[in-house]
């Protein structure tokens, strides 16, 4: 398991109390530039950027504005926000160009999102993982937890929706497939 890395910004005193307490539990680096480049945070996968400025315009940052703090305080912070980070990442999957957010129900990709029923959410997931064309039945059963034998359209009328929403919002026709054999996610 990799280390997790506190980026702390322009805060030297708590760069070198952290780096000597802690330097076996993360990874402490001090970034004393007043802009972050995108670039380098790239480099870190797993990382908090503890700083005193609020205006960074990142994700990940934890504002402390008043020093001096307990040290106790403060590694409770980064831990929580830590907790918080890993919670929010278990909650995104990638799929392909997109990004399906299931805590908040939406998928992005790029600036753009669509906001996603629970039954559209859990439909493409399934779709996601399955490595072959899904027939309806099978979706009836998983998604629905209806019984196959049952005549409805449900299936095909949510797939056409989300194919509709899918399109008119990333202009892509080809998110969900079908064939003779079912639907999958191209």
């Amino acid at each position: 398991m990799s280390l997790k890395t506190i980026i702390i910004h322009e805060n030297k005193n708590l760069f070198n109390i952290l780096n000597e307490i802690y330097s076996d539990k993360f990874r402490i680096i001090l970034f004393n530039k007043k802009k972050f480049d995108e670039e380098i945070l790239e480099n870190f996968k797993d990382y908090l950027i503890v700083s005193s400025k609020n205006n960074l315009g990142l994700n990940n940052v934890l504002v402390i504005k008043n020093f001096p703090l307990n040290i106790k305080k403060i590694i409770e912070l980064i831990n929580i926000n830590f907790l918080k980070n890993s919670f929010k990442n278990q909650s995104e999957i990638k799929i392909g160009l997109y990004l399906l957010d299931l805590n908040s129900k939406e998928i992005r990709k790029k600036d753009k999102k669509i906001s996603l029923t629970e039954r559209e959410a859990n439909l493409i997931l399934f779709l996601m993982k399955a490595d072959t064309p899904v027939s309806i039945n099978t979706l009836q059963k998983e998604v629905w937890g209806h019984a196959s034998e049952l005549d409805t359209h449900t299936v095909e009328t949510h797939i056409y929706r989300l194919r509709k929403k899918i399109k008119t919002k990333f202009e892509d026709e080809n998110f969900i497939i079908s064939s003779q054999n079912g639907y999958k996610i191209n």
